[in-house]
């Protein structure tokens, strides 16, 4: 299945330079180009494409508020291709498969791909899904009923989780793991006496860890929920929990939720 593209950059130079790299991956359609953020967001509104490489430092509307613009719809997978090194930060805050610095790094393309098609497929597995439970319901809702759920499917989580950071391999202990600070495509993992990284994806690492005891507590971090040791309020909803460590991290109010488990 090919992954339908578009290009965003008011350098045409550069939407050149990019096409030429691109026509080595025959699964990448590229459907569209745009010259600015407002041309962008109408383009992925309207065509919905699979992917979008955006350029970030663009006259009036930048990549990330082109990003902020297709939050209206489901939106597509970004890669930020850019001069600049230091919005790094804000690209992966910005939940962006990759960052590409200019010129483009072919063999930094190519992995940034596929990490794309892993999105996709789990992506559209997860859509296949829900259509097939849409359609039992409709067909076969004793079919429905009887299928048995994540914990009854006998679905394991991960006990040790294998590092490699710095040139060693650490096996970590889930249990000792505070939390869970996301940077893109990489997660600080952080224990009582350690920070180690990661390279893999919050929704990834999600899939390995307990649900019972490893929430998420604002839209980058996630939390060992037994390492809790007080609750403090702060100011418009969010809070913030103290661990075991005596570190703090920050509830945001789309996740405060999570704090009413520790109130009876």
């Amino acid at each position: 299945m090919s992954i339908r593209t578009i290009l965003v950059d008011d350098e045409k130079l550069a939407i050149q330079g990019l096409q030429l790299r691109l026509e080595k991956f025959p699964d990448v359609e590229i459907i569209d180009t745009c010259a600015n953020g407002r041309e962008a967001i109408r383009k992925i509104k309207t065509e919905k494409p699979d992917l979008v490489f955006l350029d970030i430092q663009m006259p009036g509307f930048d990549g990330f508020s082109v990003v902020k613009g297709a939050m209206e719809i489901e939106p597509p997978l970004f890669v930020f291709v850019t001069a600049y090194q230091e919005h790094a930060v804000r690209a992966f805050e910005a939940n962006a498969v990759n960052y590409l610095m200019k010129p483009v790094d072919e063999d930094r393309l190519a992995d940034t791909l596929d990490r794309v098609r892993t999105r996709l497929v789990e992506k559209r597995s997860a859509e296949e899904a829900e259509k097939l439970k849409t359609v039992l319901a409709e067909v076969a809702p004793d079919a429905i009923e009887a299928m048995p759920d994540e914990a009854e499917a006998g679905t394991r989580y991960e006990k040790l989780i294998n590092i490699k950071d710095r040139g060693q391999i650490f096996r970590v202990d889930v249990d000792s793991i505070e939390h869970i600070e996301a940077a893109g495509d990489y997660m600080c993992i952080r224990t009582a006496d350690n920070s180690l990284i990661l390279r893999e994806t919050m929704k990834d690492l999600e899939r390995r860890l307990d649900p019972r005891v490893f929430q998420r507590v604002h839209r980058s971090t996630i939390v060992n929920l037994n390492q809790v040791r007080q609750v403090k309020p702060h100011t418009n909803g969010e809070c913030f929990l103290q661990l075991e460590s005596g570190a703090q991290v920050k509830v945001s109010r789309s996740y405060r939720d999570v704090v009413a488990r520790f109130v009876h």
